[in-house]
């Protein structure tokens, strides 16, 4: 993906985004390209990052996870002072001391986000000012940083603030209102002292009128006059009927109108009803269900496209609207207003995602936890405003005449290209159009240009200059080095006394260089200050002598010592997963000396004038390809032909039919508790094993009430919550597993009866 040249706005962002510290609040009105913003620096960022939304679906569409999710936030209202909250205690309030005390990170989580730098937050306008606080809380804390916002992580929220604004109940508020001016993100307590940098794209790719842009504009800003308010009235046509199918699309305000809508008009439609069943695999919170789970259609359905058309010829975008031609077995073809054809339709994959962070390759790096697969299509002679955020239609009529909060009708009248396609069901009156004062407020706080540009120019040598203090930083080094000897003591492993002796030595020289660094890191301070307007030749000098004095006690005293311990280990049949550790150690000291080599290359360029970008860019590039090939030699080293996974599980299996417990089976293969669990887990869906061979009776009652319970919010984690300790993470999961097994087995028959 390229970014448009010719829009310089788009073009800062990425530059303030890729290299510099700065928190960014990238805003833009509908159809500037946000979400391509997104997917660009997704594609293009050499920083470690993680994308975060609100919701279930907006993550799924960001291709990202949730905020709860990633941070193992308990749902409720977080208040920022370290004040009693008693009074509260049948409520679901929180503060830093409650928040810190419930927060279960594991040692993965805790070192990903030891290891961010960059963290995205879309449909920013969503979330609310006490969830970043207790974002900061928990970054903070995990990285130990609490004098740094966000415990040194760089920000970039992307939304519109004239659009869908955060919910807050009226009881939730009167508490919260004590703390924070309004409930937008923009108020948390976090940002007062480190605000983001406002910029906003300018360029409209969805709409090229003229008066339409400056309605909209107007809409927006809260700015609108009584002519805009006649002028949209013209179209006021409260008898409209298409004549054409596939054409126009209605926006509601509720829910319950836009399926009610769908319903009727699917029913009015001759021919049989067919069903399509989503595949759903692995962890897929039905929340954050992308598309129809059950997708009814008949021939002469009215649809829309999820997604965008991913083939060259570019048929379809997501919000196209076209109809149903024919259903053919399990195909489904559609036909487009003044388009010549049909468009069989494909099937879809969407990913749960999770981040994970790969201590060989220095890469946070995507997993997937789930997956669901449908036709990207929904029924659509209705959809609700809300749902329509983000989408394109050339063609809809509008009911929001009665539209009940700030944005409503901004988001509607933007989806369209054109006022050429606008109907509307009810009369726009000017009480409907509200923008919020606050949000307005905020927007006051962009730059010019030139002021944002000449910002730019400081935030990336500011960077730069943060960027070499890092390689010159020990603490992390010497953090997984004391972790790594303290966990030694209790460990059955190869030449164990050898590995004490030179896990000890090690660390003594890991504390000496860290105070020399520690002393020069200062040094550099000063003298980045000192010569900040006389060029880098003096900087240069500095950090090539201390690299090189660096990288020769790293390599003498760290590297070679570790080396050939690991050299031994290797020959011994007992010290695979020892071996693996090793080089997970060892690639930490390999990221550590590619910093150091890498600190002498940067300045070297500063003093010739090259670019930050260029650098930056030059440096990640060299560093990742010698950790990968590193790594590549490393895996050589540990790799033993292992069973199948299938062959794997089912010898599993066989053991538990043997009557065999979990604790059992998990010593006589060698493997963990929670391995062998996880196999018989698998066999739950297939019936090969059922839930009260692994869950008693009592306990399966008691998971399906807390279950039913938390509804759209259940996950394992949040069930083990509110479970006393008796009940594991394995029973949960067998109960859901279950579950699941239970809702397919249903649908298919219902499937078989009715389609």
């Amino acid at each position: 993906m390229q970014p448009d040249p010719s829009n310089k706005y788009f073009d800062m962002a990425v530059q303030y985004v890729n290299y510099t510290a700065q928190h960014l609040f990238l805003t833009g009105k509908a159809g500037t390209g946000k979400t391509t913003f997104l997917k660009y620096i997704k594609e293009n960022s050499p920083k470690k990052l993680a994308v975060l939304a609100p919701t279930g679906v907006a993550a799924i569409n960001a291709g990202g996870t949730t905020i709860h999710s990633f941070f193992q936030l308990p749902f409720g209202s977080f208040v920022p002072e370290l004040q009693e909250i008693s009074e509260y205690s049948n409520a679901n309030i929180y503060n830093r001391q409650s928040l810190l005390k419930r927060l279960r990170i594991n040692k993965s989580k805790r070192r990903l986000m030891q290891e961010l730098e960059l963290l995205i937050i879309d449909e920013v306008s969503m979330v609310r000012a006490d969830m970043l606080d207790a974002i900061d809380t928990v970054l903070k804390h995990i990285r130990r940083q609490p004098a740094l916002a966000f415990g040194g992580v760089q920000m970039l929220f992307i939304g519109d603030l004239s659009q869908l604004p955060p919910v807050v109940k009226e009881q939730e508020w009167k508490l919260l209102e004590r703390h924070y001016r309004s409930p937008f993100f923009f108020h948390a307590q976090v940002l007062q002292d480190t605000p983001p940098l406002y910029l906003e794209l300018k360029k409209i790719y969805r709409q090229s009128d003229a008066t339409f842009i400056r309605i909209l504009n107007n809409i927006r800003t809260g700015k609108v006059q009584p002519e805009d308010i006649q002028f949209l009235n013209q179209y006021y046509r409260p008898d409209f009927k298409p004549e054409t199918k596939g054409e126009y699309i209605t926006l509601t305000t509720h829910n319950a109108k836009a399926d009610v809508i769908n319903a009727e008009e699917l029913k009015k439609l001759p021919g049989r009803l067919h069903t399509f069943e989503a595949k759903i695999e692995g962890e897929f919170s039905e929340s954050s269900y992308p598309a129809e789970a059950s997708l009814q259609l008949k021939e002469g359905a009215q649809v829309m496209f999820l997604r965008n058309d991913k083939g060259d010829a570019r048929r379809f975008y997501n919000g196209k609207i076209g109809t149903i031609s024919r259903i053919s077995r399990k195909d489904i073809f559609v036909v487009f207003p003044d388009e010549r054809g049909e468009l069989q339709v494909e099937t879809e994959e969407w990913k749960n995602l999770r981040y994970h962070y790969n201590n060989e390759t220095d890469q946070v790096e995507e997993e997937e936890k789930g997956a669901f697969t449908q036709f990207p299509i929904r029924l659509a002679w209705a959809i609700t405003i809300h749902k329509s955020q983000g989408l394109t239609f050339t063609k809809a009529i509008i009911d929001a005449g009665r539209s009940f909060a700030p944005g409503q009708v901004y988001v509607a009248l933007s989806r369209l290209t054109s006022l050429e396609g606008l109907v509307l069901y009810s009369r726009i009156a000017s009480n409907s159009i509200r923008s919020d004062e606050e949000a307005g407020a905020f927007s006051a706080n962009e730059l010019e240009a030139e002021a944002m540009e000449q910002q730019l120019m400081e935030s990336q040598q500011q960077y730069l200059h943060q960027v070499l203090l890092k390689a010159f930083n020990w603490q992390k080094l010497s953090e997984s080095l004391e972790i790594f000897s303290g966990e030694l003591e209790d460990r059955r492993i190869p030449l164990k006394q050898e590995a004490e002796t030179v896990t000890r030595a090690v660390l003594r020289k890991i504390r000496e260089q860290q105070a020399v660094a520690d002393k020069f890191t200062r040094q550099l301070e000063q003298l980045f200050f000192s010569t900040r307007h006389a060029g880098y030749a003096q900087v240069h000098e500095r950090v090539t002598a201390a690299a090189g004095f660096f990288l020769e006690g790293l390599e003498k005293d760290c590297l070679s010592p570790f080396e050939e311990h690991k050299d031994k280990v290797k020959k011994s049949a007992k010290g695979k997963k020892y071996l693996k550790e090793l080089h997970i150690l060892l690639s930490e000291f390999n990221v550590k000396k590619m910093q150091l080599e890498q600190a002498a290359n940067l300045t070297e360029g500063l003093v010739q004038g090259t670019a930050p970008s260029v650098l930056l860019n030059r440096s990640k590039a060299a560093v990742q390809k010698e950790l990968t090939k590193i790594s590549e030699v490393q895996k050589k080293e540990v790799s033993t032909k292992k069973p199948s996974k299938g062959d794997s599980h089912l010898n599993s299996l066989t053991l538990f039919r043997q009557g065999k417990s979990v604790e059992e089976i998990a010593a006589e293969r060698g493997l963990a508790v929670s391995t062998i669990n996880g196999h018989l887990l698998s066999f739950i869906p297939s019936g090969e094993i059922e839930v009260h061979e692994i869950v008693e009776k009592d306990k399966i009652i008691l998971i399906e009430q807390a279950l039913e319970n938390l509804g759209e919010e259940a996950t394992s984690s949040t069930v083990k919550e509110v479970m006393s300790d008796d009940f594991s993470y394995m029973e949960i999961k067998a109960v859901m597993s279950h579950q699941r097994k239970q809702r397919e087995e249903s649908l298919q028959q219902n499937e078989s009866g009715g389609s």
